[in-house]
Protein backbone atom coordinates (compact mmCIF):
# COMPACT_ATOMS: atom_id res chain seq x y z
CA UNK A 1 0.00 0.00 0.00
CA UNK A 2 1.37 3.36 -1.03
CA UNK A 3 2.18 5.58 1.95
CA UNK A 4 0.67 9.07 1.93
CA UNK A 5 3.13 11.91 1.81
CA UNK A 6 1.01 13.72 4.43
CA UNK A 7 0.53 12.92 8.11
CA UNK A 8 -3.23 13.48 7.79
CA UNK A 9 -5.87 13.75 5.12
CA UNK A 10 -7.45 16.67 7.01
CA UNK A 11 -6.39 18.93 9.83
CA UNK A 12 -9.13 21.05 11.39
CA UNK A 13 -7.87 24.08 13.32
CA UNK A 14 -10.47 24.91 15.96
CA UNK A 15 -12.82 22.53 17.79
CA UNK A 16 -15.87 24.78 18.04
CA UNK A 17 -19.00 24.65 15.90
CA UNK A 18 -17.10 25.56 12.74
CA UNK A 19 -14.69 22.66 13.08
CA UNK A 20 -16.38 19.89 15.04
CA UNK A 21 -18.90 18.69 12.45
CA UNK A 22 -16.34 18.61 9.64
CA UNK A 23 -13.82 16.65 11.70
CA UNK A 24 -16.44 14.08 12.70
CA UNK A 25 -17.81 13.70 9.16
CA UNK A 26 -14.35 13.19 7.66
CA UNK A 27 -13.36 10.68 10.35
CA UNK A 28 -16.52 8.65 9.75
CA UNK A 29 -15.61 8.56 6.06
CA UNK A 30 -12.39 6.82 7.02
CA UNK A 31 -10.12 9.84 6.63
CA UNK A 32 -7.11 10.45 8.86
CA UNK A 33 -8.16 13.55 10.79
CA UNK A 34 -6.53 15.75 13.40
CA UNK A 35 -8.16 18.62 15.26
CA UNK A 36 -6.17 21.43 16.90
CA UNK A 37 -7.47 23.53 19.79
CA UNK A 38 -5.60 26.41 21.41
CA UNK A 39 -8.06 26.85 24.28
CA UNK A 40 -10.79 24.60 25.71
CA UNK A 41 -12.03 21.84 23.43
CA UNK A 42 -15.54 22.56 22.19
CA UNK A 43 -14.88 26.23 21.57
CA UNK A 44 -16.90 29.26 22.55
CA UNK A 45 -20.55 28.18 22.32
CA UNK A 46 -20.68 25.36 24.91
CA UNK A 47 -17.90 26.57 27.20
CA UNK A 48 -18.41 30.31 27.70
CA UNK A 49 -20.94 31.48 25.10
CA UNK A 50 -24.40 30.23 24.19
CA UNK A 51 -24.83 27.43 26.73
CA UNK A 52 -23.67 29.17 29.94
CA UNK A 53 -25.39 32.46 29.09
CA UNK A 54 -28.68 30.78 28.19
CA UNK A 55 -28.62 28.46 31.19
CA UNK A 56 -28.26 31.44 33.53
CA UNK A 57 -30.88 33.39 31.57
CA UNK A 58 -33.31 30.49 31.97
CA UNK A 59 -32.80 30.57 35.74
CA UNK A 60 -33.12 34.38 35.79
CA UNK A 61 -36.39 34.34 33.84
CA UNK A 62 -37.77 31.61 36.09
CA UNK A 63 -36.83 33.65 39.16
CA UNK A 64 -38.30 36.84 37.70
CA UNK A 65 -41.57 35.15 36.77
CA UNK A 66 -41.91 33.48 40.16
CA UNK A 67 -41.28 36.59 42.22
CA UNK A 68 -43.93 38.43 40.21
CA UNK A 69 -46.48 35.65 40.64
CA UNK A 70 -48.73 37.50 43.07
CA UNK A 71 -50.94 38.70 40.21
CA UNK A 72 -51.84 35.05 39.60
CA UNK A 73 -52.50 34.36 43.27
CA UNK A 74 -49.05 32.91 43.95
CA UNK A 75 -47.42 34.03 47.18
CA UNK A 76 -43.84 34.61 46.16
CA UNK A 77 -42.79 37.76 47.98
CA UNK A 78 -39.98 36.03 49.89
CA UNK A 79 -38.21 34.72 46.79
CA UNK A 80 -34.41 34.78 46.85
CA UNK A 81 -31.46 33.19 45.06
CA UNK A 82 -27.94 31.95 45.74
CA UNK A 83 -25.55 32.91 42.97
CA UNK A 84 -22.88 30.28 43.68
CA UNK A 85 -25.64 27.68 43.34
CA UNK A 86 -26.71 29.29 40.06
CA UNK A 87 -23.10 29.15 38.96
CA UNK A 88 -23.07 25.41 39.73
CA UNK A 89 -26.24 25.01 37.64
CA UNK A 90 -24.46 26.73 34.74
CA UNK A 91 -21.53 24.28 35.02
CA UNK A 92 -23.94 21.33 35.10
CA UNK A 93 -25.71 22.62 31.97
CA UNK A 94 -22.37 22.92 30.18
CA UNK A 95 -21.41 19.40 31.24
CA UNK A 96 -24.73 17.95 30.10
CA UNK A 97 -24.35 19.24 26.54
CA UNK A 98 -21.32 17.00 26.08
CA UNK A 99 -19.80 19.60 23.76
CA UNK A 100 -17.84 21.56 26.37
CA UNK A 101 -14.28 20.49 27.20
CA UNK A 102 -14.88 17.45 24.98
CA UNK A 103 -11.41 16.29 23.94
CA UNK A 104 -12.25 12.68 24.77
CA UNK A 105 -15.14 12.79 22.29
CA UNK A 106 -12.72 13.33 19.42
CA UNK A 107 -10.34 10.72 20.77
CA UNK A 108 -13.18 8.21 20.79
CA UNK A 109 -13.99 9.09 17.18
CA UNK A 110 -10.45 8.19 16.13
CA UNK A 111 -9.56 11.85 15.62
CA UNK A 112 -6.07 12.91 16.73
CA UNK A 113 -6.34 15.81 19.18
CA UNK A 114 -3.62 18.44 19.43
CA UNK A 115 -3.71 21.08 22.14
CA UNK A 116 -1.83 24.26 21.31
CA UNK A 117 -1.54 27.16 18.88
CA UNK A 118 -1.37 26.19 15.22
CA UNK A 119 0.91 28.13 12.90
CA UNK A 120 1.27 27.53 9.18
CA UNK A 121 4.83 26.90 8.00
CA UNK A 122 3.92 26.06 4.39
CA UNK A 123 0.60 25.59 2.56
CA UNK A 124 0.50 21.95 3.73
CA UNK A 125 2.31 22.10 7.07
CA UNK A 126 1.62 23.56 10.51
CA UNK A 127 3.53 23.80 13.77
CA UNK A 128 1.86 22.93 17.08
CA UNK A 129 3.98 23.01 20.24
CA UNK A 130 7.19 22.86 18.17
CA UNK A 131 6.07 19.76 16.31
CA UNK A 132 5.30 19.75 12.60
CA UNK A 133 2.17 18.18 11.10
CA UNK A 134 1.21 18.00 7.44
CA UNK A 135 -2.14 17.47 5.75
CA UNK A 136 -3.62 17.28 2.30
CA UNK A 137 -6.48 19.62 3.31
CA UNK A 138 -7.21 22.06 6.12
CA UNK A 139 -10.25 23.73 7.64
CA UNK A 140 -9.63 26.90 9.63
CA UNK A 141 -12.29 27.37 12.31
CA UNK A 142 -10.42 29.46 14.88
CA UNK A 143 -13.40 31.66 15.72
CA UNK A 144 -13.22 35.18 17.11
CA UNK A 145 -12.51 36.89 20.41
CA UNK A 146 -14.10 39.94 21.97
CA UNK A 147 -12.45 43.09 20.73
CA UNK A 148 -11.30 45.66 23.28
CA UNK A 149 -12.64 48.98 21.95
CA UNK A 150 -10.44 52.01 21.41
CA UNK A 151 -11.23 53.73 24.69
CA UNK A 152 -8.76 55.84 26.62
CA UNK A 153 -7.39 53.80 29.51
CA UNK A 154 -8.68 50.44 28.25
CA UNK A 155 -5.15 49.15 27.70
CA UNK A 156 -4.20 49.69 31.35
CA UNK A 157 -7.53 48.98 33.08
CA UNK A 158 -8.75 45.43 33.70
CA UNK A 159 -12.00 45.01 31.77
CA UNK A 160 -14.45 42.13 31.81
CA UNK A 161 -15.40 40.01 28.83
CA UNK A 162 -18.53 37.83 28.91
CA UNK A 163 -16.28 34.84 29.54
CA UNK A 164 -14.65 36.40 32.60
CA UNK A 165 -17.97 37.65 33.94
CA UNK A 166 -19.63 34.24 33.65
CA UNK A 167 -16.66 32.48 35.25
CA UNK A 168 -17.02 34.61 38.38
CA UNK A 169 -18.94 33.18 41.32
CA UNK A 170 -19.73 36.67 42.63
CA UNK A 171 -21.94 39.30 41.09
CA UNK A 172 -20.77 42.92 40.88
CA UNK A 173 -22.99 45.51 42.51
CA UNK A 174 -22.89 47.63 39.37
CA UNK A 175 -21.92 46.91 35.78
CA UNK A 176 -21.28 49.19 32.80
CA UNK A 177 -21.76 47.36 29.48
CA UNK A 178 -20.12 48.66 26.32
CA UNK A 179 -22.25 47.41 23.45
CA UNK A 180 -26.00 47.07 22.97
CA UNK A 181 -25.96 44.08 20.64
CA UNK A 182 -27.20 40.55 21.22
CA UNK A 183 -24.80 39.53 24.01
CA UNK A 184 -24.94 42.96 25.65
CA UNK A 185 -28.72 42.95 26.07
CA UNK A 186 -28.84 39.32 27.21
CA UNK A 187 -26.29 39.96 29.94
CA UNK A 188 -27.92 43.29 30.84
CA UNK A 189 -31.22 41.56 31.53
CA UNK A 190 -29.55 38.64 33.31
CA UNK A 191 -27.61 40.88 35.67
CA UNK A 192 -30.44 43.34 36.32
CA UNK A 193 -32.84 40.55 37.30
CA UNK A 194 -30.35 39.43 39.92
CA UNK A 195 -30.15 42.93 41.36
CA UNK A 196 -27.04 44.30 39.66
CA UNK A 197 -27.27 47.96 38.71
CA UNK A 198 -26.68 47.85 34.95
CA UNK A 199 -25.80 50.67 32.58
CA UNK A 200 -25.71 49.57 28.94
CA UNK A 201 -24.25 52.02 26.41
CA UNK A 202 -24.11 51.99 22.62
CA UNK A 203 -23.20 54.58 19.98
CA UNK A 204 -26.29 53.62 17.94
CA UNK A 205 -29.62 55.38 18.31
CA UNK A 206 -31.20 52.24 19.76
CA UNK A 207 -30.38 48.88 21.23
CA UNK A 208 -29.98 46.05 18.71
CA UNK A 209 -29.26 48.32 15.73
CA UNK A 210 -29.09 45.33 13.35
CA UNK A 211 -32.66 44.30 14.18
CA UNK A 212 -36.02 45.93 13.58
CA UNK A 213 -36.41 49.36 15.19
CA UNK A 214 -39.47 48.21 17.13
CA UNK A 215 -37.50 45.40 18.80
CA UNK A 216 -34.70 47.61 20.10
CA UNK A 217 -37.07 50.32 21.31
CA UNK A 218 -39.39 47.90 23.11
CA UNK A 219 -36.52 46.01 24.72
CA UNK A 220 -35.17 49.29 26.11
CA UNK A 221 -38.54 49.97 27.75
CA UNK A 222 -38.64 46.46 29.21
CA UNK A 223 -35.12 46.71 30.65
CA UNK A 224 -35.83 50.10 32.21
CA UNK A 225 -39.11 48.77 33.64
CA UNK A 226 -37.08 46.13 35.49
CA UNK A 227 -35.71 49.04 37.57
CA UNK A 228 -32.06 48.02 37.81
CA UNK A 229 -31.17 48.79 34.18
CA UNK A 230 -30.36 52.13 32.56
CA UNK A 231 -29.90 52.46 28.80
CA UNK A 232 -27.60 55.01 27.16
CA UNK A 233 -28.14 55.16 23.40
CA UNK A 234 -26.12 57.52 21.18
CA UNK A 235 -23.46 57.37 23.87
CA UNK A 236 -19.77 56.97 23.17
CA UNK A 237 -17.57 55.61 25.96
CA UNK A 238 -14.47 57.79 25.87
CA UNK A 239 -12.40 56.86 28.94
CA UNK A 240 -12.09 54.22 31.64
CA UNK A 241 -9.80 54.41 34.67
CA UNK A 242 -9.29 52.39 37.79
CA UNK A 243 -10.56 54.10 40.93
CA UNK A 244 -9.53 52.11 43.99
CA UNK A 245 -11.36 48.79 43.59
CA UNK A 246 -13.93 50.27 41.19
CA UNK A 247 -13.87 51.93 37.77
CA UNK A 248 -14.54 55.50 36.66
CA UNK A 249 -16.25 55.59 33.25
CA UNK A 250 -16.54 58.71 31.12
CA UNK A 251 -18.99 58.81 28.23
CA UNK A 252 -20.10 61.44 25.76
CA UNK A 253 -23.77 61.93 24.96
CA UNK A 254 -25.58 64.84 23.36
CA UNK A 255 -22.37 66.85 23.12
CA UNK A 256 -21.67 66.61 26.85
CA UNK A 257 -19.36 64.37 28.84
CA UNK A 258 -20.58 62.51 31.91
CA UNK A 259 -18.85 60.18 34.34
CA UNK A 260 -19.98 57.47 36.70
CA UNK A 261 -18.46 54.95 39.07
CA UNK A 262 -19.11 51.21 38.68
CA UNK A 263 -17.71 47.96 40.05
CA UNK A 264 -16.99 46.39 36.65
CA UNK A 265 -16.90 47.29 32.97
CA UNK A 266 -17.98 44.66 30.46
CA UNK A 267 -16.98 44.94 26.80
CA UNK A 268 -19.09 43.20 24.16
CA UNK A 269 -19.12 45.69 21.31
CA UNK A 270 -17.62 43.57 18.57
CA UNK A 271 -15.46 40.56 17.89
CA UNK A 272 -12.18 40.16 16.02
CA UNK A 273 -11.49 37.01 13.99
CA UNK A 274 -8.55 34.91 15.16
CA UNK A 275 -6.32 35.07 12.08
CA UNK A 276 -2.89 35.11 13.71
CA UNK A 277 -1.74 31.69 12.54
CA UNK A 278 0.75 32.33 9.75
CA UNK A 279 -1.81 32.50 6.96
CA UNK A 280 0.70 34.31 4.74
CA UNK A 281 2.83 31.15 4.69
CA UNK A 282 -0.16 29.18 3.42
CA UNK A 283 -1.20 31.63 0.71
CA UNK A 284 -4.48 32.45 2.48
CA UNK A 285 -5.83 35.98 2.00
CA UNK A 286 -7.43 37.69 4.97
CA UNK A 287 -8.25 41.13 6.37
CA UNK A 288 -8.92 42.41 9.87
CA UNK A 289 -12.57 41.49 9.19
CA UNK A 290 -11.77 37.82 8.61
CA UNK A 291 -10.59 35.22 6.13
CA UNK A 292 -11.66 35.65 2.51
CA UNK A 293 -13.50 32.64 1.05
CA UNK A 294 -15.41 31.89 -2.15
CA UNK A 295 -18.99 30.63 -2.43
CA UNK A 296 -17.81 27.14 -1.47
CA UNK A 297 -15.98 28.32 1.69
CA UNK A 298 -12.62 27.77 0.02
CA UNK A 299 -9.82 30.24 0.73
CA UNK A 300 -7.31 31.54 -1.82
CA UNK A 301 -5.37 28.34 -1.12
CA UNK A 302 -7.55 25.77 -2.87
CA UNK A 303 -6.97 22.98 -0.34
CA UNK A 304 -7.78 25.18 2.67
CA UNK A 305 -11.33 26.04 3.74
CA UNK A 306 -12.56 28.36 6.50
CA UNK A 307 -15.76 28.31 8.56
CA UNK A 308 -17.44 30.02 11.49
CA UNK A 309 -16.64 33.32 13.17
CA UNK A 310 -13.18 33.54 11.58
CA UNK A 311 -15.07 34.58 8.42
CA UNK A 312 -16.39 37.68 10.19
CA UNK A 313 -19.94 38.94 9.70
CA UNK A 314 -20.97 36.18 7.28
CA UNK A 315 -21.21 33.79 10.24
CA UNK A 316 -21.92 34.95 13.79
CA UNK A 317 -24.21 32.12 14.90
CA UNK A 318 -23.50 28.62 16.12
CA UNK A 319 -26.05 27.04 13.77
CA UNK A 320 -24.50 28.93 10.84
CA UNK A 321 -21.03 27.71 11.76
CA UNK A 322 -22.30 24.12 11.99
CA UNK A 323 -23.88 24.42 8.56
CA UNK A 324 -20.63 25.79 7.13
CA UNK A 325 -18.66 23.02 8.81
CA UNK A 326 -20.80 20.34 7.17
CA UNK A 327 -20.54 22.06 3.78
CA UNK A 328 -16.75 22.42 4.02
CA UNK A 329 -16.45 18.70 4.81
CA UNK A 330 -18.67 17.86 1.84
CA UNK A 331 -16.62 20.03 -0.50
CA UNK A 332 -13.36 18.46 0.64
CA UNK A 333 -14.66 14.90 0.37
CA UNK A 334 -16.53 15.16 -2.96
CA UNK A 335 -15.98 16.71 -6.37
CA UNK A 336 -19.42 18.31 -6.60
CA UNK A 337 -19.18 21.52 -4.59
CA UNK A 338 -22.09 23.10 -2.75
CA UNK A 339 -22.58 26.55 -1.23
CA UNK A 340 -24.16 27.66 2.05
CA UNK A 341 -27.57 29.29 1.75
CA UNK A 342 -28.02 32.00 4.38
CA UNK A 343 -31.43 33.18 3.10
CA UNK A 344 -33.51 31.60 5.83
CA UNK A 345 -31.03 31.60 8.70
CA UNK A 346 -32.88 32.51 11.91
CA UNK A 347 -31.44 34.79 14.60
CA UNK A 348 -32.57 34.51 18.22
CA UNK A 349 -31.96 36.73 21.26
CA UNK A 350 -32.80 34.96 24.52
CA UNK A 351 -34.11 37.89 26.52
CA UNK A 352 -37.61 37.84 27.97
CA UNK A 353 -39.53 38.26 25.80
CA UNK A 354 -37.16 36.70 23.29
CA UNK A 355 -36.56 38.18 19.86
CA UNK A 356 -36.31 36.08 16.72
CA UNK A 357 -35.85 37.21 13.15
CA UNK A 358 -35.26 35.77 9.70
CA UNK A 359 -34.74 37.30 6.28
CA UNK A 360 -34.63 41.03 5.62
CA UNK A 361 -35.45 43.84 8.02
CA UNK A 362 -37.27 46.98 6.95
CA UNK A 363 -33.96 48.86 6.96
CA UNK A 364 -32.46 46.18 4.70
CA UNK A 365 -35.32 46.72 2.25
CA UNK A 366 -34.88 50.49 2.30
CA UNK A 367 -31.17 50.13 1.53
CA UNK A 368 -32.05 47.88 -1.41
CA UNK A 369 -34.84 50.23 -2.58
CA UNK A 370 -37.33 47.37 -2.49
CA UNK A 371 -41.07 47.92 -2.76
CA UNK A 372 -42.61 46.09 0.19
CA UNK A 373 -45.78 45.53 2.13
CA UNK A 374 -45.53 45.13 5.89
CA UNK A 375 -47.65 44.44 8.92
CA UNK A 376 -47.06 44.84 12.62
CA UNK A 377 -49.40 43.32 15.18
CA UNK A 378 -49.01 43.48 18.98
CA UNK A 379 -49.27 40.35 21.09
CA UNK A 380 -52.43 41.76 22.64
CA UNK A 381 -54.40 40.70 19.53
CA UNK A 382 -54.27 37.03 20.55
CA UNK A 383 -56.00 35.35 23.45
CA UNK A 384 -52.75 33.93 24.80
CA UNK A 385 -51.82 37.42 25.98
CA UNK A 386 -54.85 37.41 28.28
CA UNK A 387 -54.26 34.03 29.91
CA UNK A 388 -50.55 34.81 30.34
CA UNK A 389 -51.09 38.45 31.33
CA UNK A 390 -48.36 39.50 28.90
CA UNK A 391 -48.49 42.09 26.11
CA UNK A 392 -44.89 43.22 25.56
CA UNK A 393 -44.21 41.98 22.06
CA UNK A 394 -45.24 41.87 18.42
CA UNK A 395 -45.00 40.07 15.10
CA UNK A 396 -43.72 42.03 12.11
CA UNK A 397 -43.84 40.59 8.60
CA UNK A 398 -42.43 41.99 5.36
CA UNK A 399 -43.51 40.80 1.91
CA UNK A 400 -42.48 41.82 -1.57
CA UNK A 401 -44.96 43.29 -4.05
CA UNK A 402 -46.03 39.76 -5.06
CA UNK A 403 -46.92 38.92 -1.46
CA UNK A 404 -43.97 36.58 -0.94
CA UNK A 405 -42.58 36.71 2.59
CA UNK A 406 -39.03 38.11 2.65
CA UNK A 407 -38.57 39.13 6.30
CA UNK A 408 -40.02 38.47 9.74
CA UNK A 409 -39.43 39.41 13.36
CA UNK A 410 -41.17 37.99 16.42
CA UNK A 411 -40.83 39.47 19.89
CA UNK A 412 -42.66 37.19 22.28
CA UNK A 413 -42.11 34.51 24.91
CA UNK A 414 -40.32 31.61 23.18
CA UNK A 415 -40.06 33.54 19.90
CA UNK A 416 -37.22 31.28 18.83
CA UNK A 417 -39.61 28.32 18.82
CA UNK A 418 -42.03 30.12 16.47
CA UNK A 419 -39.61 31.65 13.96
CA UNK A 420 -38.95 28.43 12.04
CA UNK A 421 -42.40 28.51 10.42
CA UNK A 422 -41.42 31.82 8.88
CA UNK A 423 -37.92 30.63 8.02
CA UNK A 424 -39.46 27.73 6.10
CA UNK A 425 -41.83 30.15 4.36
CA UNK A 426 -38.96 32.38 3.25
CA UNK A 427 -36.83 29.43 2.13
CA UNK A 428 -39.59 28.05 -0.08
CA UNK A 429 -41.06 31.33 -1.31
CA UNK A 430 -44.45 31.12 0.41
CA UNK A 431 -46.83 34.05 0.34
CA UNK A 432 -48.37 35.70 3.37
CA UNK A 433 -51.76 34.49 2.10
CA UNK A 434 -50.56 30.91 2.35
CA UNK A 435 -49.34 31.55 5.90
CA UNK A 436 -52.62 33.24 6.86
CA UNK A 437 -54.63 30.30 5.49
CA UNK A 438 -52.66 27.80 7.59
CA UNK A 439 -54.51 26.96 10.83
CA UNK A 440 -52.63 28.07 13.93
CA UNK A 441 -53.46 26.44 17.26
CA UNK A 442 -55.70 28.47 19.56
CA UNK A 443 -54.08 29.90 22.67
CA UNK A 444 -50.57 29.87 21.21
CA UNK A 445 -48.42 32.90 20.57
CA UNK A 446 -48.12 31.81 16.94
CA UNK A 447 -51.69 32.98 16.33
CA UNK A 448 -50.14 36.45 16.07
CA UNK A 449 -48.25 35.20 13.00
CA UNK A 450 -51.52 34.30 11.29
CA UNK A 451 -53.03 37.68 12.14
CA UNK A 452 -49.96 39.55 10.86
CA UNK A 453 -49.97 37.51 7.63
CA UNK A 454 -53.68 38.16 7.07
CA UNK A 455 -53.11 41.93 7.32
CA UNK A 456 -50.77 41.79 4.31
CA UNK A 457 -52.61 39.23 2.21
Amino acid sequence: MKKSKFDFDLIVIGSGAGGSAAATIAAREGKRVAIVEADTFGGNSPNWGDVPIKSLLHAAHLYDQARRGSRFGIRSGAMSYNYPSLHNWKKLAVKRTGAGDNRTYYDNQGITTLHGLAHFLTPHEINVNRRHYSAQSFIIATGADWKIPDIQGSDSTPLMTPRKLLDSTRLPKSLYIVGGGTTGVEIAQLMSIFGVKVIIADVASRLLPDYETEAGELLEKILVKQKNAHVLTQARTVAIEKENIAHRVTYSRGGHEHSLRVDQVLVCAGRKPNVDLGLENAGVTYTDKGIVVDDHLRTTAKHIYATGDVLGEVSGHTHTALMQSRIAAHNILTKKKISPDYTATPHVIFTYPSIASVGLTEDDCLRRDLHINKSLVPLSVVARSNVSDFNDGFVKLIANKRGVLIGATIMAPDAGESIHELALAIKHGLTTAEIANTPHAFLTWSEAIRVAASKIS
